[in-house]
């Protein structure tokens, strides 16, 4: 972007005044900006450890007189450190920095305030030898970090008015930085909102994922179909990781069993492939705390596996193949598991995430010098879903192997330090792990596994005598062909705890997917933790003006990190004043989302209409499909209306966003129909701003902040008893949206706090759901007539060649509609018809929209991580 043609003189003439600065006083005044320390003098303050690094000359003295010094957060200071790392980090002059340079620059200005308070806040932390809890999650959807920071150390404001001065625009800086590529979905955006939340609340912990290169996939669409195309991230520096080459362990993959002559129940591996996995952490501030929080991000490093002579043989190949190998490991999120080589893959990158943590969570509980008997008290690990699981048997092998323990000594210490959150209840979610690819890819766990298995099933059997039936449904091995290891089951039976994300879920699983190990374990083993969202990332950052409105009635921004004080809002309800405001904000963001879509999709919208959003991973239970009939219907009716008639319906522009798995072809065929529509409706004359369609591309957190605040309905219409819980639905009310969803999920809660008549609730419930699917499968009816109306739409051509989408009709009825779209497609059709006579009635939903935000204290991810800290983990804020 084109700057101010100021900017040039400005910059030249701060770093002609530094440089003349310390012209004049070489001697006494030391560069107040350049803030360089040795590598191994950094490595070592991040990693908390104590002692002199080798082969510095640095003294600790002069580290604390460095460290201890304060970093000025004055516009001048700001401005002056924008300019340093401009000419410093990045070597660019005036007349060579673009807008790209600016982001760099600022960031990097911001992490060494970061850096700083971290470094203080985890040498206190270690000198307190506290318990921690550890967060293991195959993802983190972080999103952007540069706002998110400097909204957390306060200092928004000074960097906008030190761009300024520079002649940059600060949305326009902010818009240079790209998505980490760390998650996909609601789970890995869920695991960065509780770190947020621990930062917050000062509870002691860290995030642990992998490093993904590439994410997931960046999702393009051409020709109305998902292409999926690499997501280069990193292909620019990116000033929020931290590479600790200092910090790597050996991962081991295949290789033979040995027994361990000095231990009667240990092995050894021996002639196993081994990788090193490298630490990279990505700091996460804390608003309103000093504190900062980490995600430990492990990544294969590769430099020690290029073999030179094999390269100078000329095979060039084979030297760099066990580099590419490991690459591999780290390059893709969810790799294809459609194929062997892809199960192979993902087994790998579990692992390798598994072992590297297990072995960091030692190493650090080591130099507390605390007996092996009080690690439990020390360290507490908690399974983000199944994809963690490997760390049982990792553990159980460590302490076996490598430290010499008995069998019974090492399960103890395991099963009080592990607990398991589950997300899901669907059969296709529940991981597992054939037998013959786990014993030859990790020979000792499945060794282990076996074991595991074997004390456990005798246990049950002493408790229930002759009740095969019992140890068949509880067995972590799988009698199939092959057998398969139920990595769920493996998390209940390692873990104190298990927990489910809502209140209905968690009663689901307990009476259904684990109602056998309630049976065992007692029900006290099994409790519920609903989730949360950040009101620091999901109101006061992509809010600002909704913030802004919050705060003038809370009279300070002390509900940023206390959000019981949105209450207050319910006071204003009927303030004639407020309520103007209110509405304008929700104009405000709905005009921004339309020149959004405008930039990104090239389709007009008018902000005047109902802004209908439904955005998350694309999913047949999630249900997009039944939206995207129920716009069929819609413009089918509209079509048929006369010109008169038409004219007073409520406009309403339909959002949709979101992935689709790469090899999820039925999801995929949806992505392809909801483009497909949009082409027709979007470019009908007679239709105009009545009804439009939008498939937003590669939908993110950036996206999804842009989105969230602008929503008047939010669609959360999963099939009853197949959401967890969901947390966008979670975001979209905080900001004065209003769900359209089954009774499902955290919508079961959210209508307790907000009000049932301030939500839309269909369908079936979730105790129904299984006799409706047998009475699809054995004893169909024909669809009903509206949806049948819809079928012949399609199948007309209308929106193109209609053998596309035959497999979707297939899927929406008769026995092929597992996830009952037809039996609720009327009562569907029914809430959209009160949701558009409710906004003919602007007071109303005005109304409504308040109420809503103001009752969602309970859905704050710091309430989540109190009751984890208080039911699960049994750890305690430490003060900053």
């Amino acid at each position: 972007m084109d700057r101010f043609p100021s900017s040039k003189a400005f910059l030249s003439s701060v770093i002609s005044a530094e440089v003349a600065d310390s012209a004049e006083k070489p001697a006494q005044t030391p560069k107040p900006l350049r803030r360089v320390v040795s590598g191994a003098a950094l490595r070592t303050l991040l990693s908390g450890e104590t002692g002199q690094p080798k082969h510095s000359t640095t003294t600790n003295a002069e580290f604390e007189g460095y460290w201890n010094r304060p970093i000025l957060n004055d516009e001048e200071t700001i401005t002056k450190d924008v300019i340093t790392h401009l000419s410093s980090t990045l070597y660019k002059n005036p007349s060579t920095a673009t807008t790209i340079d600016a982001y760099h620059a600022s960031a990097f200005s911001v992490r060494d305030r970061l850096l700083q308070r971290w470094t203080v806040v985890n040498d206190h932390i270690d000198s307190m030898k506290v318990k921690r809890v550890y967060y293991m999650s195959l993802e983190f959807l972080i999103g952007r970090t540069f706002d998110n920071a400097m909204l957390a150390l306060g200092v928004k404001s000074q960097y906008n008015t030190a761009l300024k001065r520079l002649g940059y625009n600060m949305e326009d800086v902010i818009d240079e930085e790209r998505d980490a590529a760390l998650g996909n979905g609601g789970l890995g955006r869920l695991a960065a909102c509780f770190v947020d939340s621990l930062a917050c609340t000062n509870y002691p912990g860290w995030g642990y994922g992998l490093r993904y290169r590439y994410g997931m996939f960046q999702q393009q669409i051409i020709d109305g179909y998902q292409v999926e195309a690499p997501d280069n991230w990193l292909d620019n520096p990116n000033p929020w990781e931290f590479p600790r080459d200092d910090i790597t362990y050996k991962v081991k993959f295949y290789g033979n069993l040995a027994r361990d002559p000095k231990n009667p129940d240990g092995f050894v591996w021996v002639n196993a492939v081994e990788y090193d996995a490298m630490a990279f952490d990505v700091p996460v501030p804390g608003f309103g705390t000093k504190n900062i929080g980490n995600i430990r991000l492990w990544s294969c490093k590769t430099n020690s596996m290029f073999d030179l002579n094999r390269f100078n043989s000329g095979d060039y190949t084979g030297a760099t193949g066990n580099m590419v190998a490991a690459d591999l490991l780290t390059y893709v999120l969810y790799p294809n598991d459609n194929h062997n080589e892809g199960k192979e893959l993902r087994l790998k990158q579990e692992y390798l995430f598994c072992s590297a943590t297990l072995q960091d969570i030692i190493a650090r509980f080591k130099l507390s010098g605390k007996s092996w008997s009080e690690f439990h008290e020390m360290v507490a690990i908690q399974l983000n879903d199944t994809h963690p699981t490997l760390g049982i048997p990792e553990l159980q092998r460590i302490l076996l192997d490598e430290e010499g323990f008995s069998w019974n000594e090492a399960w103890e210490i395991v099963t009080k330090t592990f607990s398991f959150t589950n997300h899901t209840i669907l059969p296709e979610a529940l991981e597992k792990w054939s037998v013959p690819m786990l014993g030859k890819i990790l020979p000792r766990h499945l060794s282990i596994i076996y074991d595991i298995n074997l004390y456990f099933l005798q246990k049950v059997e002493k408790m229930f005598p002759a009740d095969r039936e019992i140890l068949r449904n509880v067995s972590i091995i799988e009698e199939t062909s092959p057998q398969q290891i139920r990595m769920a089951y493996l998390a209940v039976v390692g873990s104190h705890h298990v927990n489910g994300v809502a209140q209905i879920h968690s009663d689901i699983i307990k009476a259904t997917l684990f109602s056998n190990f309630v049976k065992i374990f007692g029900s006290d083993k099994f409790v519920n933790v609903t989730n949360g969202v950040s009101p620091r990332r999901w109101v006061h950052q992509c809010n600002p003006e909704l913030s802004e409105l919050i705060t003038e009635v809370v009279g300070d921004e002390s509900w940023v990190d206390d959000y019981t004080k949105t209450k207050e809002l319910e006071n204003y309800v009927d303030n004639a004043d407020f309520r103007k405001r209110w509405w304008d904000v929700k104009q405000t963001k709905k005009q921004q989302l339309a020149k959004y879509i405008k930039n990104t999709c090239g389709i007009d919208v008018s902000p005047n209409a109902l802004f209908d959003v439904h955005v998350k991973r694309i999913h047949e239970y999630k249900r997009q499909l039944m939206n995207i009939l129920s716009v069929i219907h819609r413009y089918s009716t509209l079509k048929k209306m006369p010109q008169n008639q038409r004219i007073q319906e409520i406009p309403r522009v339909v959002v949709f966003g979101g992935k689709a798995a790469s090899g999820y072809y039925i999801a995929k065929l949806i992505i392809k129909l909801i483009n497909s529509v949009a082409d027709v409706v979007n470019n009908d004359s007679d239709i105009g701003d009545l009804l439009k369609v939008v498939f937003i591309p590669d939908y993110c957190v950036t996206a999804a902040e842009v989105i969230v605040p602008a929503s008047d309905i939010s669609q959360h219409i999963s099939t009853a008893g197949t959401e967890a819980s969901g947390t966008s639905n979670m975001k979209f009310v905080m900001n004065g949206g209003i769900i359209l969803g089954t009774v499902d999920g955290a919508n079961v809660e959210i209508a307790e706090e907000v009000g049932d008549e301030q939500i839309f609730m269909f369908g079936v419930l979730a105790h129904e759901v299984d006799d409706f699917r047998f009475h699809q499968r054995y004893h169909a009816e024909p669809a009903h007539s509206s949806l049948q109306a819809v079928f012949d739409t399609i199948s007309s051509g209308v929106f193109g060649d209609p053998n596309i989408f035959h497999p979707l009709i297939d899927s929406a009825s008769g026995a092929g509609d597992n996830y009952l779209v037809s039996v609720d497609f009327p009562s569907y059709l029914m809430a959209n018809e009160a949701v558009d006579n409710l906004y003919r009635d602007r007071d109303a939903w005005i109304t409504k929209s308040i109420l809503c935000a103001a009752r969602m204290s309970k859905f704050s991810s710091d309430r989540s991580i109190t009751d984890y800290a208080e039911r699960i983990w049994n750890i305690e804020p430490v003060s900053i």
